[in-house]
């Protein structure tokens, strides 16, 4: 029943954004294959021909030859990566930028407009769902003999249990005091009081049903620009790539909702979300040292171009 219901659903999806006959669809010159590997070029920091094949799951020869084409239209260079040089470093020309972000433009525009047909109270539905579709067909649950994370929306008892564990793993891991747990209360009531669902978020990752981290995707004050907020992976539950699971939620979240940065403010003794945020894209931009929470600390700043 699984395997029917399953590809009746990829005939309807394909159907619907037009995958099909996509360079028809936004009108554009790329196929679908060349439109998700300029994708990826425009958005990852750095990126050899070995690292687009895995992460697309291409063929080497299909790829080979589309990196040719695209090299002769001048939207792609190609030479040896400085880390090694059997692999080739693929980076994106002016032009190649160009076409990205043209695509990127129409995309979004297709998308918004399937999302405008949908009534506003169907679209945090649509969204879970779709966020429930990842999550179980992710690499991570091909394997289901393992723990099994989840991630979902908020629900009664999740912002309290958000002030909760963040004061209480805070002060135990860092001796924080009393004054982190108001900051953090002070975050969430601002969110549950006046928060825009189609701009604003909330994910609460499960470890096999039991709550074991959150993180908020928020509006900033600077124009066009989210904040990544309170991410936190309870100390039971770590090593099963919770944090990153989360950050990049809210990273696609906060790309979907056409905003052009995600930043967050850290603090340096918090090495292991540290490097959450620069495996994700993030780049330290600023750091200040602060006294606060009842410790002398460096206060960082971390941006992420959307």
């Amino acid at each position: 029943m699984a395997v029917q219901e399953i590809r009746e659903f990829n005939r309807f999806y394909t159907n619907l954004i037009g995958a099909l006959d996509y360079s028809r669809h936004l009108h554009t010159p790329f196929t679908l294959t060349e439109a998700r590997v300029l994708y990826e070029l425009a958005h990852a920091r750095r990126t050899d021909a070995a690292d687009l094949r895995m992460e697309l799951s291409l063929d080497a020869g299909h790829l080979s030859r589309m990196l040719s084409k695209f090299e002769e239209r001048q939207l792609v260079t190609r030479r040896p990566s400085e880390q090694d040089a059997r692999r080739q470093r693929i980076e994106l020309t002016a032009r190649g930028k160009e076409a990205a972000s043209l695509l990127e433009e129409r995309s979004q525009e297709a998308v918004g407009s399937l999302v405008g047909r949908i009534a506003p109270e169907d679209r945090p539905r649509l969204t879970d769902a779709m966020s429930t579709v990842r999550e179980i067909l992710h690499d991570d649950h091909r394997i289901t003999t393992g723990p099994r994370v989840t991630l979902r929306g908020p629900r009664p008892g999740d912002l309290g249990w958000a002030i909760e564990r963040n004061a209480a793993v805070y002060a135990t891991e860092y001796g924080w005091d009393e004054d982190y747990e108001t900051l953090v209360a002070r975050i969430v009531a601002d969110y549950a009081s006046d928060h825009d669902p189609q701009r604003e978020a909330m994910w609460v990752a499960e470890l096999d049903g039991d709550r074991a981290g959150c993180v908020f995707c928020m509006r900033d004050d600077a124009p066009d620009t989210a904040r990544l907020r309170l991410l936190l992976v309870d100390p039971a539950a770590r090593g099963h790539g919770i944090g990153g699971r989360l950050v990049d939620t809210c990273i696609a979240f906060a790309r979907q909702a056409a905003y052009t940065e995600l930043v967050l403010w850290t603090n340096d003794v918090l090495a292991g979300a540290r490097r959450i945020y620069e495996r994700a894209g993030f780049e330290l931009v600023a750091q200040k040292p602060h006294h606060s929470f009842g410790r002398e600390l460096m206060g960082q700043d971390w941006r992420l171009s959307l």
